[in-house]
């Protein structure tokens, strides 16, 4: 009889040990931890405690993932409401953009539209938007994390970090007016770690939900970070895609209709 036939035949007579309990004190194993050589039973028992304690891992891990998901959905909610409540449409850029940082602890963060309502033209929220970047964001079908690999939507960190705090004072100082608004919508959006390099990005294409998948990207949101795990290529984009979606409806309000 080989191994296999042995193998084959206990599974096929469970009880075998049964009608011989005494083979399972008798037969003496090799212990896997290098000590003496142990019974069958034993043996068992150390292996269910293994297995007790890889399914204990992985209930601990269930359970720090289910709390961490519930941080994110109270922080999300949080957000949603301050973008829901915005009332003036120049400052709603800002208060996306600055309430990620702020609820979500994002480093920093920039946002940018394109093909808006001639009242929002001007707005420091439209600029510095070349051909290239409007092919990338129409080009994404999922949020992209990873690397900063040189992308030139990432100079707006860089941009709307060096004058955050100074186009937060002129929104104080302004309120809803529309130009200065502007003003503070684009600029200090990407505030925070101005003097840290990005090692790692978010890229969100902002799509127009009353539009066909045919041309209805409108915008790009950044977020940036100086950890390069912060944003990576193997995390989950659930949430950056509710947060894209929501962004594309509040700001659809400045498109032509």
């Amino acid at each position: 009889m080989n191994d296999r036939e042995v193998a084959d035949y206990l599974l096929a007579n469970p009880e075998f040990f049964a009608d011989h309990a005494e083979l399972l004190a008798t037969v003496r194993l090799a212990n896997p931890h290098g000590k003496a050589a142990v019974s069958l039973q034993e043996r068992q028992m150390e292996m269910l405690r293994d297995k007790n304690k890889l399914l204990e891992r992985r209930l601990a891990e269930l359970l720090r993932y289910g709390h961490e998901n519930d941080s994110i959905s109270a922080k999300f909610n949080r957000w949603t409401a301050r973008v829901m409540a915005a009332r003036d449409p120049y400052a709603l850029p800002r208060t996306i953009s600055y309430g990620l940082r702020e609820v979500f602890d994002v480093p920093q963060t920039a946002l940018r539209v394109w093909d808006v309502a001639e009242p929002y033209l001007q707005a420091d929220f439209t600029r510095q938007v070349g051909e290239e970047v409007r092919i990338f964001a129409a080009s994404l079908a999922t949020p992209y994390c990873g690397a900063n690999s040189g992308f030139e939507a990432a100079q707006w960190l860089a941009t709307t970090a060096a004058s955050g705090e100074a186009s937060g004072a002129v929104e104080a100082g302004n309120g809803a007016n529309g130009a200065n608004g502007a003003s503070g919508g684009a600029s200090s959006a990407g505030g925070g770690a101005g003097g840290d390099a990005i090692e790692s990005i978010s890229l969100i294409a902002l799509r127009d939900p009353e539009r066909d998948e045919t041309g209805n990207v409108f915008g790009l949101l950044v977020m940036g970070s100086p950890d390069p795990r912060r944003f990576h290529d193997g995390m989950a984009t659930d949430f950056l895609t509710q947060i894209g979606t929501l962004a594309s409806a509040a700001l659809s309000r400045l498109l032509p209709r």
